[in-house]
């Protein structure tokens, strides 16, 4: 929107799908909990639970509560979600649930930065736009992992190298772990 606030439902909900895909670390993060909610039984619950806590953390922004040391939180987030997928053993879903909405609320206050201020139509289409995105590239992520372990590919990848999905998955969180901690390098001057 230029630096401006979005003026109508349409832009809100243009703003809201574009927020979490131009900002590296929040991407990364939904990526991550796409990836660990597909090593559950009944893991997509995760991105359902990281989405609408994070709709609850953007509300808590608007009304103007405080939550320190956001970008640290952020950052961690994405450090976690990287080491629990590199260590190849997740913990339980109702443990990935609760740190999902943990980080939920972080995400969700972070980006609620860009719609301070909005009339109530955009910010409607803000929030739908960044739920619909969240939880489109998640569960694509989760669902795509998921049909690579049932399918040949899962086994072995075309060109036999003999890498499963877990492995994939493991190189993922060894990805995420470092970028969380470039991002937290950056956050940590700040205090």
């Amino acid at each position: 929107m230029g630096g401006r606030l979005p003026m109508s439902g349409m832009e809100g909900f243009l703003a809201g799908l574009a927020h979490p895909v131009i900002g590296p670390d929040h991407l990364l993060f939904v990526l991550a909990i796409g990836a660990l909610a597909s090593t559950q039984a009944g893991g997509v619950w995760l991105p359902v639970v990281f989405v609408l806590t994070g709709l609850g953390g953007t509300l808590l922004h608007l009304a103007e509560m405080n939550l320190p040391l956001l970008e640290i939180f952020v950052s961690v987030s994405l450090v976690l979600a990287g080491w629990l997928l590199a260590r190849r053993q997740t913990p339980g879903l109702a443990v990935l649930l609760g740190l999902g909405a943990i980080a939920g609320i972080f995400h969700g206050y972070a980006y609620a930065e860009s719609i301070i201020g909005a009339e109530s139509s955009p910010l409607g289409g803000y929030l739908v736009g960044l739920a619909t995105i969240q939880l489109g590239i998640a569960v694509a992520v989760c669902q795509w992992c998921q049909f690579l372990r049932l399918s040949k590919a899962g086994v072995t990848e075309a060109n036999g190298s003999g890498r499963s999905v877990e492995n994939l998955l493991r190189y993922a969180g060894f990805t995420f772990f470092g970028a969380g901690l470039a991002f937290l390098s950056g956050a940590l001057p700040s205090l």
